[in-house]
Formats: structure tokens, C-alpha cells, sequence
């Protein structure tokens, strides 16, 4: 069974929802509020920019080229999946409905899951394939059903729902974050998606901490190696394409405290990931807690001006 038919009445109810807001690009880059700190060791391309984001309040800790236009490859998944998740809990579709695949979103490229026309998979393994795979098969999928058959209407409701939540700069042309010119994002409005679906979607965003699952008798292992690599990290998505570089959007969260990065343009999937971990190291620090996950205190024992510190244990 396809929903073609009920998620075509959803996608006119979020489009009129929206009130036709204009998903022409912003004219001027929003000027930073807050900015302590700048990212101190920058990766060498014309590509990069980056963002340590606080996410209870959407300050940015640390941040270069900000607001500057960028391809958000399939970082772009993240917001196909904000898509999905509100669908979920409208009940507009279930984890255990059945997607069946179809021509156009079989011919997408690589990476993809490669189910052949007329397979069927449940949204539930359609979320896996997104944020393990990042299966663009799998995304456009997902877009032709809740785009009601059509999944450039549904990159105009992902463009319009982006604005609604704050992605000021972010426009979207599909649902996979293949190749498209007019396909532009930020990395402080990347970092906002990801903080919101954080704070939208909680009883959902566990998925995208997922490190293996087998989809369809296929073993997937995620993208983002700084689920293994970095203390703290649950998620959230990487995405790369030859105009954006190698891009990611990870979380972090030490002791009490989570902080969000978005790096854009590595010339390597190992550069991107030591870099946001250093900028998360940073920004840590700036909020007083180590390397080790531990909140950094000052003691008043015995009138000492010394500091200590108090381990509070890792999570």
C-alpha cells in the first residue's frame, strides 16, 4: 500500500498551513548575536564554515562563516526527516506502514539502499536507511509520499517548514540532498535543525544515534564515526557531495551539558570529524566542562583561591 492519495491532502494542509511564506533565499546574512568564541584552527577550503551551538538557548559558542551559503548535501535528510516525524505523530502514517518503491526513486544514485521498483519496506527501515545509509532511494521515497506523489513539492514543504522553525538562509530543491545548485543551507541554520529536532521530536530522535542495523537482509553501518569516536556524542547526520565538501551535524552531550556542531567543506571525512571535535572541546570548555566530561568547579575550602575539580561522572 502507497499513501500517495492521504499524504497529498497532507502536503496541501501543510502548504496552506504555512501561509504560502516566500522560500525566496534571505537577501543579507543575519549578523551574529553572540559570539565568544571563532573556530581558532580552520579547515583550508573555500568551502568550510562551522557553529558550536548551546541548544537550550540557540547561542552560538563558536562559529566561522556562520550564515555564509552553503550545498548541505545530505545533511538535507535531517529535514526529510523532520518531515516524516510530524507526519508520525499527526498519525498521517505509521512506523509500520509500507513504502513501495518506485521507478523514479529506484534511479537515484549511489549511496542508496538499492531496492529494486516494487520492493517494500516499512517507515521504520525507511528512518534506519536515512540515518545509517543516508540512502537517497530511500529519501526520495519518502518525499514522493509525503509530497502526495511529488517529491519537488515536498522539497517546498520542507522549504517552507525550515523557515517556520528558523532556517532563515535554507532552501531545499529534494529530499536526499543529491546534487542541485539552488540546494543552499548554513551552518548555523543546520545546527538549528538539528536542535530542533532535538527539542520537537524527542520520543524520535534516538534514531539517529544508531551505530548498525540490518534493512531489508542488508547490514548498515552508520556514517557518522564520531558516534564511536567522540565521548558524548548520540548523533546527528554527514553528508558530502563534490560542491559542499564533507560535511556532519554531530551532538554532543557531557555531564549536564549538550552542545550542538555543524562543520561544512572537509577535504575528508577524517578531517571534518577531528575538527568538529575540536571545536566541541572548545566550546565545552567555554561552558566549564573538560575533556574527560567533567564540570569544572571552584573550591571555597578553607578560604583557598585554588580551583578543583569535581568529577560528576560521564554519561
Amino acid at each position: 500500500m502507497t499513501f500517495f492519495s492521504g499524504m497529498g491532502r497532507f502536503a496541501a494542509g501543510v502548504l496552506r498551513g504555512l501561509g504560502g511564506r516566500s522560500v525566496a533565499l534571505a537577501g543579507a546574512a543575519v549578523v551574529l548575536g553572540f559570539l565568544p568564541g571563532v573556530a581558532s584552527a580552520q579547515i583550508g577550503s573555500a568551502r568550510y564554515a562551522a557553529v558550536v551551538m548551546e541548544p537550550r538557548t540557540g547561542n552560538l559558542l563558536v562559529a566561522a562563516n556562520a550564515d555564509e551559503l552553503r550545498h548541505p548535501a545530505s545533511l538535507t535528510k535531517m529535514m526529510t526527516l523532520y518531515m516524516l516525524f510530524d507526519a508520525l505523530r499527526a498519525g498521517q502514517i505509521r512506523l509500520d506502514s509500507r513504502l513501495v518503491m518506485t521507478p523514479t526513486a529506484a534511479s537515484r544514485p549511489p549511496s542508496k539502499l538499492g531496492l529494486p521498483v516494487g520492493r517494500g519496506i516499512t517507515v521504520e527501515q525507511a528512518i534506519y536507511a536515512l540515518v545509517t545509509k543516508s540512502a537517497n532511494d530511500v529519501a526520495s521515497l519518502l518525499g514522493e509520499t509525503l509530497g502526495g506523489g511529488d517529491e519537488y513539492r515536498f522539497a517546498q514543504m520542507m522549504t517552507l517548514r525550515a523557515r517556520a522553525i528558523g532556517m532563515t538562509r535554507t532552501t531545499f530543491r529534494n529530499a536526499s540532498g543529491l546534487p542541485d545548485i539552488e540546494q543552499v543551507t548554513t551552518a548555523r541554520d543546520m545546527a538549528n535543525l538539528g536542535r530542533r529536532l532535538q527539542q520537537d521530536f524527542p520520543e524520535y530522535y534516538h534514531y539517529f544515534g544508531t551505530r548498525t542495523v540490518v534493512v531489508s537482509g542488508s547490514n548498515l553501518r552508520n556514517h557518522n564515526r564520531m558516534l564511536e569516536s567522540y565521548e558524548g556524542v548520540d548523533g546527528i547526520k554527514t553528508g558530502y557531495v563534490d560542491a559542499s565538501g564533507f560535511n556532519i551535524v554531530t551532538s554532543a552531550r557531557r555531564d549536564n551539558v549538550r552542545l550542538i556542531a555543524a562543520v561544512f567543506g572537509g577535504n575528508s571525512w577524517t578531517e571534518r570529524d577531528r575538527h568538529a571535535a575540536s571545536l566541541l572541546d572548545q566550546a565545552f570548555a567555554q561552558m566549564g566542562v573538560d575533556g574527560s566530561g567533567r564540570t569544572v568547579m571552584a573550591s571555597a575550602a578553607a578560604g583557598a583561591a585554588a580551583a578543583t575539580v569535581a568529577a560528576r561522572g560521564r554519561r
